[in-house]
């Protein structure tokens, strides 16, 4: 259970604490005694990342900033700090526990207990026996001491709960959460926080003619759904709206081109995408950003069973141009083409698409960046890059020259949805551009998302891969545009 984080103004006597340190000067309202003093001062002289003392009534938990790097890596530190402490902090069974700086940036409190709350997440749903150090727990509250606003408070409130649903709808299983039941969680999330939901059945998606959504969708005994997700405030700043748009593949065999050996495991994370942009909306409406913001959800599973699409066929997508099927599994720029198309429709000023595309992406990256192709404004990327950087969900750019796009040619459509072996991240992003009438953010999160072990707070099996990095640069579009006006 996610901790409730409380603003406090005096931190009590008795309390255990995360002081964050920007200098070697100890305050005083720590109490520390003369022995533990020198201890901490030898510490800090050995240059130790953090300092733990057990005073037996409390615990305190003492964390010098780096120094000498860019600001933004000092945000990234003290996050991960955050994570190497966790055990420990936990084995201590604290109930409550104190957050507060000395001498540190403003929002340092914030960044590390950010790094904390993300960090002590777990998905134990389907759990029934106790595990070793379940008698132990985290603190069921966070109180903030120091110079913190009651809306970034907010913020960190909202975007962390965005983050652990939509770390929980990454990680239930298939069985548990198919299309039709992804889009009742996010019928659910939109009413809790006061955005509108849409759900299109199969009925509508095949009146609406999405031939690629609707093929994916062949094999398997599960209908698709298209889910359209609306935040439309009152005081909207923009006459036009931001798209995005999450592929919400909840399970991935590969189709008739099936995955081999353990490439399969883990695909239910395949809808991530849609988990990301629900959570995205989400912290939009509860902290009221003045944006008109809309996100599409293509979601089905893709299975090789019953009448499953198959290498050679043609479909005929939503925007009415012909795909020959080179891959049954490069399905998710099938769902997401469809719903590129459909976004035109909102005559938007941006369209978004996140998805895990490609294991080109990983390959290319790691899990160091997401992958990045564009062919929107230039002010929106280095937004995004700066985002990115202040939330260290750093975007890396690829290339979308109109030679790659020669790869994608085909001898009996207009184009094929796969290109070779070379370049596979590139040219995802090409097809998805053809289907775009508006400018286009493309981001894969393979990378970055599809984690085998953690990369400290960013958990292994999801750790939802973008939902701050877009949050942020909502967040920023909305304060650029009340400057300008």
């Amino acid at each position: 259970m996610k901790p409730e984080i409380i603003k406090i103004s005096q931190i009590p006597i008795d309390q255990s604490v995360v002081c964050i340190l920007g200098s070697d000067k100890l305050p005083e309202r720590l109490n520390l005694s003369k022995s533990e003093k020198e201890f901490v001062r030898k510490q800090l002289g050995a240059k130790e990342e953090y300092i733990y003392i057990n005073s037996y009534s409390k615990c305190i938990y003492l964390i010098r900033l780096k120094e000498g790097i860019s600001h933004y890596k000092i945000r990234e530190e003290l996050r991960k700090t955050s994570y190497k402490l966790r055990k420990l902090i936990k084995a201590n069974n604290h109930s409550e526990l104190v957050i507060t700086s000395d001498n540190a940036y403003k929002g340092a409190i914030e960044d590390f207990t950010e790094g904390l709350l993300l960090s002590i997440y777990s998905f134990k749903k389907y759990k029934t026996k106790a595990e070793e150090g379940d008698n132990k727990n985290f603190p069921s509250k966070l109180l903030l001491h120091g110079d913190i606003d009651d809306s970034e408070i907010n913020w960190l409130v909202e975007l962390t709960d965005a983050a652990y649903f939509t770390r929980d709808l990454i990680n239930e299983p298939v069985n548990h959460l198919n299309a039709t039941a992804l889009a009742a969680e996010i019928k659910k999330i939109g009413d809790s926080a006061g955005f509108e939901v849409e759900v299109l059945t199969k009925g509508k998606i095949e009146a609406l003619k999405m031939g690629g959504l609707l093929a994916v969708n062949k094999g398997s005994v599960d209908p698709p759904v298209f889910c359209i997700l609306d935040w439309h405030p009152a005081n909207c700043l923009n006459s036009k709206p931001f798209v995005l748009v999450g592929k919400g593949v909840v399970y991935d065999t590969g189709g008739l081109n099936i995955k081999t050996g353990d490439y399969m495991a883990g695909m239910n994370g395949d809808m991530a995408g849609a988990a990301i942009v629900t959570g995205v909306l989400h912290t939009a409406a509860k902290t009221g950003i003045p944006l008109h913001i809309i996100a599409l959800i293509p979601s089905t599973d893709n299975r090789p069973g019953g009448n499953a699409y198959t290498q050679g066929d043609i479909l005929t997508m939503y925007n009415k141009m012909t795909v020959e099927v080179g891959n049954t599994d490069a399905e998710g720029r099938l769902i997401l083409a469809d719903a590129i198309s459909y976004a035109s429709k909102y005559n938007p000023e941006l369209i978004i698409d996140i998805a895990t595309l490609t294991g080109s992406a990983a390959m290319t990256f790691g899990n160091k960046a997401i992958a990045l192709m564009s062919n929107a404004d230039r002010k929106y990327i280095k937004l995004l890059e700066e985002c990115g950087n202040d939330v260290y969900e750093r975007i890396a750019e690829l290339p979308s020259w109109d030679e790659y796009g020669e790869l994608l040619k085909s001898d009996v459509a207009d184009l094929k949805n796969v290109g070779g072996r070379e370049a596979g991240a590139i040219i995802a992003g090409k097809f998805l551009e053809h289907f775009a009438e508006f400018p286009l953010i493309h981001l894969d999160i393979a990378g970055t998302e599809l984690l085998k072990k953690d990369d400290f707070y960013r958990l292994k099996n999801g750790p939802g891969s973008g939902l701050r990095l877009l949050s942020t640069f909502f967040k920023r579009i909305a304060a650029d545009y009340k400057e300008k006006n």
